[in-house]
């Protein structure tokens, strides 16, 4: 039986920055504190929602440094050290790990792409170096490729391999790669409207934007399927779904960073290309924060 990295939900969280883009660590560890306190179940930093993509080198390592430390192991840290070039990949990976990451966040290779079998072959060449267990990320809207479920029965029989964030909103592709996979691999909802679903199908959680915000609550949706209460999750799961999908009016991370400076953590703005939200999404943004009691 492989580890199981985490059950739950796991907060994608965002990387507050100062108005010159420079990351802002005391914000930073006010939102570890905060999603600490609020019984998230993982702490997935230098993802999509934590910029990654516009970070370098060095910013990167010292964020995934920064929360490793101040998480004091009380939660798995997962660190987000995919790359579209494999060699830099590996070094990413070993990087993280020496940060004291428990586990590694890998996205499928973007813009250059690759074929199922180039995937297979990236994934095994960074997983073969790897000191610590492999998440893979699948999500097709941003990388323009998508794992298919007879791949994820190749990767899965890599010991290293030992889960996905599944984001292509194919539920039964999951269903297929779950009876394919079986306890080989582990698999968790990469989209917040489709935890219950996907727990449903067997899945351990969810990697979550919501919880960025709403800690807690993406917690007791999680929690009430891992009970097997899985009609407890789903009236909590359309209770929030309102929320949920509002946090995709625009690109993400652009309206949960928008919805953290609602709630007075100061996170900044997204780096360019990112952009501020329009002012018809920042209404509705700020309309339904006060439907859930997020602010006055």
């Amino acid at each position: 039986m492989k580890p199981v990295i985490f059950e739950g939900a796991g907060v994608a969280i965002a990387t507050p920055m100062y108005s010159d883009g420079s990351v802002n660590y005391d914000v930073l560890a006010k939102l570890v504190d905060f999603q600490i306190k609020n019984k998230t179940d993982a702490i997935i930093v230098c993802g999509t929602t934590g910029e990654a993509k516009t970070m370098n080198t060095d910013e990167h390592i010292k964020v995934i440094k920064f929360v490793v430390d101040e998480v004091r192991g009380r939660v798995p840290v997962i660190a987000g050290a995919g790359s579209n070039d494999t060699a830099y990949g590996v070094n990413l990976a070993e990087e993280s790990v020496n940060c004291g990451a428990d586990a590694l966040l890998l996205v499928t290779p973007y813009y250059n792409k690759t074929s199922q079998e180039g995937l297979i072959a990236h994934y095994n060449f960074i997983a073969d170096r790897a000191k610590k267990p492999i998440i893979l990320y699948n999500v097709p809207s941003r990388t323009g490729m998508n794992i298919l479920p007879e791949t994820y029965a190749e990767l899965a029989k890599h010991p290293m391999i030992v889960a996905s964030k599944e984001a292509n909103g194919d539920i039964s592709a999951l269903a297929k790669s779950i009876e394919l996979c079986g306890d080989n691999l582990a698999f968790y909802s990469g989209n917040d409207d489709q935890t219950t679903a996907f727990m449903a199908l067997g899945a351990k959680g969810v990697v979550s934007v919501l919880s960025n915000i709403m800690p807690l609550e993406a917690h007791n949706i999680a929690q009430a399927a891992l009970d097997g209460d899985f009609k407890k999750s789903a009236e909590l799961q359309i209770k929030y779904l309102e929320m949920c999908q509002t946090l995709f009016c625009d690109v993400n991370p652009i309206p949960v960073k928008a919805a953290l400076n609602m709630m007075g953590f100061d996170a900044g703005e997204c780096r360019m290309p990112l952009y501020h939200l329009s002012e018809a999404n920042y209404k509705k943004l700020e309309n339904c924060m006060r439907k859930y009691g997020l602010i006055k």
